[in-house]
């Protein structure tokens, strides 16, 4: 395993430092990933470095069905809990009920979990999974 040092100011990277580009349908270089780790450790090296090939990040398999209704599924009810946040006919009545079960065991703690909780549920009852 190799050590990453980098120049004289930078204590360390994390993300991406480089990615391939594609050019004439075909990709050009590699991407180029560091790490830093933030974890508690007696270990001093804390840096990685990582080189993937440009397709690493690619889909080897074609989206199943189960995989289309979850993606169906997000996108509706995430337009409907933003247009819902914004309903003035429903926020005095939103935040009520929200404060009503905040404290309770299995309560959401924040309001957007709140309504993604409500919305899931109208969203599953109008479409059921067969």
């Amino acid at each position: 395993m190799g050590k990453v040092t980098y120049s004289p100011g930078i204590q360390f990277v994390q993300g991406s430092l480089a990615k391939p580009k594609k050019v004439d349908g075909h990709n050009h270089g590699e991407y180029l990933i560091g790490t830093h780790r933030t974890a508690a450790t007696t270990n001093p090296d804390c840096t990685r470095l990582y080189i993937r090939k440009a397709n690493a990040y690619d889909r080897s398999t074609p989206v199943t069905s189960n995989e289309r209704w979850a993606r169906q599924r997000f996108q509706t009810v995430a337009a409907a809990v933003v247009a819902r946040s914004k309903d003035l006919m429903k926020i005095n009545e939103d935040q009520a009920a929200f404060m009503a079960q905040k404290d309770a065991a299995n309560g959401k703690k924040t309001m957007k979990s709140y309504l993604w909780s409500l919305e899931k549920a109208t969203y599953d009852q109008a479409h059921p999974r067969s």
